[in-house]
């Protein structure tokens, strides 16, 4: 099996952006493949990561429009929907077309354009994952939030602050991303003090509704250095299902899907948690961030809140999480979230994180879908 690397990536504003989705990915595809100095025509495979671009705006094909926006025919063409996981199940499936061989160049790029419809009408889009008895009754994924968030601060005696210093410490990261959406930062009042959406969450505990696209290029290792002189390798990489219906959960606190990827992806790459030096978790809502860090092995069941709180996972702490602002500031666009995410890891492995930049050989990133209905897990390692 050939061991897969990325040799290019891109990341278009996040934002609230004109125009519509097929412009996003063009955006992001052509910078990502000028980045690699590769042309259009090379490409094998192209993989488009994008929950609903049909329900948002109408408009599907949009991976068949791309290659012909970038002039990559006769590339092989899929759009992959995994939810809020399509990204990191892009990067994933990608993967897979050059580890088997069926591939010598792919391009990944994920988008999605959302904020031409109201936050009602964006927020039912989105509802409409759960499952059909819950979507019914209204349930929405930020009440499932607010729901788990009770139930761990008050079974692991946490205190609401250690949730919202993690909305101020991605914020405070997001800063220094030129392509955030809120490069702003927010205080420990701000965020305890803003309107209640979910109790105990409060508006500053959400990520915002976002347009914006991500793009990443693949290709076997033993090539690489023909395109570039510094590049990452995935070294490990697995996905996992939880549970449709959430409520059929032995326990709330503990993601399944985000154990179990964890579990495949550190078998893989030869890695644990003691090893990898920066991560990018899916930070949809800041309790996310807790139980990702717990599923992951970065932190034991019920303690994750002890790291933030003692500054652990700032930028500068021993073990930096969500550099890039994650989420809550740099913005959600659906089927942009995961391969976002691999772009800053991929950055701080290849040493192009700016202002951001922290000392790192090994980077995970977790991307979710739903409330941990379905998960991604990528461990990336900076070539040797």
């Amino acid at each position: 099996m050939e061991r897969v690397a990325i040799i290019g990536a891109s990341m278009t504003q996040f934002g609230q952006r004109e125009g519509w989705i097929r412009e996003l990915l063009a955006e992001a595809g052509i910078a990502c493949l000028e980045d690699a100095g590769v042309d259009a025509d090379e490409l094998d495979h192209l993989y488009v990561s994008n929950m609903a671009s049909g329900e948002f705006e109408g408009q599907t094909g949009v991976v068949n429009a791309l290659v012909h926006d970038l002039d990559a025919m006769p590339a092989y063409t899929q759009r992959v929907d995994q939810t809020s996981s399509s990204g990191g199940a892009g990067i994933y499936a990608a993967w897979q077309s050059i580890a088997s061989g069926a591939s010598e160049l792919t391009l990944l790029v994920g988008g999605e354009k959302m904020t031409h419809r109201t936050t009602g009408e964006a927020t039912d889009v989105i509802a409409s994952l759960t499952h059909p008895a819950e979507y019914k009754h209204g349930v929405t994924l930020p009440s499932f939030a607010g729901l788990t968030a009770r139930h761990y601060l008050e079974r692991f005696d946490a205190p609401r602050e250690s949730l919202a210093k993690v909305a101020v410490k991605n914020h405070r990261n997001g800063v220094d991303n030129p392509n955030a959406q809120f490069r702003k930062e927010v205080d420990l009042e701000t965020v305890l003090e803003s309107p209640i959406v979910a109790d105990p969450l409060r508006l500053y505990d959400f990520c915002p509704i976002t347009d914006g696209s991500a793009a990443l290029l693949f290709c076997p290792e033993s090539v690489a250095r023909e395109y570039a002189d510094e590049y990452v390798v995935i070294a490990g990489i697995d996905g996992a299902t939880d549970t449709h219906v959430v409520h059929e959960r032995d326990d709330p606190t503990i993601m399944g899907g985000v154990v179990e990827s964890g579990e495949g992806a550190y078998e893989m790459s030869g890695y644990g948690p003691s090893d990898v030096d920066v991560a990018e978790l899916h930070d949809m809502f800041t309790i996310l961030e807790f139980l990702q860090m717990e599923g992951l092995g970065f932190a034991e069941q019920g303690e994750a809140w002890e790291l933030v709180e003692d500054g652990k996972t700032d930028r500068d702490g021993e073990f930096p999480i969500n550099t890039s602002g994650g989420l809550k500031s740099k913005g959600h666009p659906l089927g942009a979230s995961g391969v976002a995410q691999g772009v800053e890891i991929y950055e701080q492995l290849v040493g192009e994180a700016g202002p951001r930049q922290v000392d790192a050989e090994v980077g995970l990133c977790c991307n979710v879908g739903g409330f941990g209905n379905c998960v991604i897990t990528t461990i990336m390692e900076a070539a040797r």
